[in-house]
């Protein structure tokens, strides 16, 4: 599709809806991982994907071609809200996050885009991403190795879950590193599939429980757990459904924990409105604005949570997607969009996508909670921070032990700990703590 201006425009031209379809294929990996990790509705998750996608065109009038989707930032902070407050009480939290959106946007649009990299600067969003990243990745060993996510009880044979988590790891690697085309922007969708076929082979043959008790034989003794695949929850499922929409609860203690987490999704932002403008060859910061685009990744967000879905953001993936093919006409994204709501109202793709064995997830997760700490440290060393400086050391080695030891204070209203609380503790720091003269 060429970039004629005149051609930018929604239209139900086969081709555009064929391309639109694509995005979301692209980004189908991604979406659905977030989801089937915290707990949240996969279908719920296709729903506000699509349905964010088209708020945000509307507050950017149609001008940027970016897909929002699940965002991996708030994956720990849900799968912790989740097991404390359930599911829609954890919404309330996402659903203040996007408001944050709101508030900074406001904020840029006052006093210009420099306020938010004075408040939040580097050496504070640079360790809270890895803050976010470094406290899942027990969860990543444990679902690699066949256990749930907190490792409490055994789901599939330890060698098992290793055979199987290794080679969706190794797939999604390899195909990130040496896949080309279209391959190289699906490595989570090719790493699933991978691991998904190795659980389908091991299960037919009985190749899972021979290798198992020849390697640990004590794991099997007593083990009565099921297949690695069982199609019943497929089966069960109605062809067509609504999605399981969960509107949120009233929770200060959730919103204290998680808003401080949309710190640094809200800095990423600027980058990746950043990358879209380099690929298209326009400046989105100035048109529309950096301050629409931030509250319509805002509104996205509240809007996903207001439905029990995760928040918002925008993929790079597709915007990888977008350089390939050359379509840079933002109504492409609207076909995506309403692809993914159409797919949200079929029940059977949640129930496959249940389906899905741990050990898979434990795999994936293992490369994409490790990638999202090196993004942290990749925040500091691109800004050129000196860690050897007082200041700068005391402001990242308080952000990580609290947030990675999960230090938390019990408050009279209020419990504030984990990564809630390292945000909060690094920009009170950055505020206070007074700067050397060489900075």
């Amino acid at each position: 599709m060429s970039d004629n201006p005149q051609e930018h425009h929604f239209s139900f031209n086969p081709k555009q809806i064929l391309i639109g379809a694509q995005m979301l294929f692209v980004a189908f990996g991604a979406l659905v991982l977030v989801p089937l990790l915290t707990g949240l509705n996969a279908n719920v998750a296709l729903f506000t994907a699509g349905a964010g996608t088209l708020l945000f065109q509307v507050i950017t009038r149609g001008k940027v071609p970016v897909f929002l989707a699940s965002s991996f930032a708030f994956i720990a902070p849900i799968i912790y809200g989740v097991q404390q407050w359930g599911v829609s009480g954890t919404m309330c939290g996402l659903a203040a996050a996007g408001l944050f959106y709101v508030v900074a946007s406001i904020a840029i649009r006052i006093f210009g885009s420099d306020i938010l990299h004075r408040i939040l600067p580097p050496i504070v969003t640079g360790p809270v991403i890895m803050v976010i990243g470094l406290v899942l990745a027990p969860v990543a060993v444990h679902m690699a190795s066949g256990r749930t996510g907190d490792g409490t009880a055994w789901l599939v044979p330890e060698t098992t879950a290793f055979i199987i988590a290794g080679i969706a790891l190794v797939v999604t690697v390899l195909v990130s590193l040496l896949g080309k085309g279209l391959f190289r922007l699906i490595p989570i969708l090719c790493g699933i599939s991978a691991g998904y076929l190795a659980s389908l082979v091991l299960d037919a043959s009985g190749f899972s429980s021979t290798i198992q008790a020849s390697f640990d034989p004590g794991t099997l003794q007593n083990w009565t757990g099921p297949t690695l695949i069982s199609m019943q929850k497929v089966f069960d499922a109605p062809w067509l459904a609504m999605p399981a929409f969960t509107l949120p609860t009233w929770n200060l203690e959730a919103i204290l924990f998680i808003v401080p987490v949309a710190i640094a999704p809200a800095i990423e932002h600027f980058g990746d409105v950043l990358a879209i403008g380099s690929i298209t060859g326009k400046d989105y910061v100035e048109d529309p604005g950096i301050h629409k685009t931030l509250l319509g990744d805002g509104l996205a967000t509240s809007l996903a949570a207001f439905l029990g879905g995760p928040p918002n953001t925008t993929y790079s993936e597709v915007s990888g997607a977008v350089a390939l093919t050359r379509s840079f006409n933002p109504f492409i994204m609207t076909w995506a969009a309403i692809a993914a709501i159409l797919l949200a109202f079929i029940g059977k793709l949640g129930g496959f996508l249940n389906t899905i064995p741990v050990p898979v997830m434990g795999g994936i997760m293992v490369l994409l909670f490790g990638a999202i700490a090196v993004i942290g440290i990749n925040t500091l060393v691109r800004a050129g921070t000196d860690l050897m400086q007082p200041r700068n050391l005391a402001i990242v080695a308080v952000i990580l032990v609290f947030g990675i030891g999960g230090m938390s204070f019990d408050l009279a209203v209020v419990k504030l700990g984990g990564i809630g609380l390292a945000g909060i503790i690094g920009v009170l720091l950055n505020l206070i703590l007074p700067r050397g003269r060489q900075q």
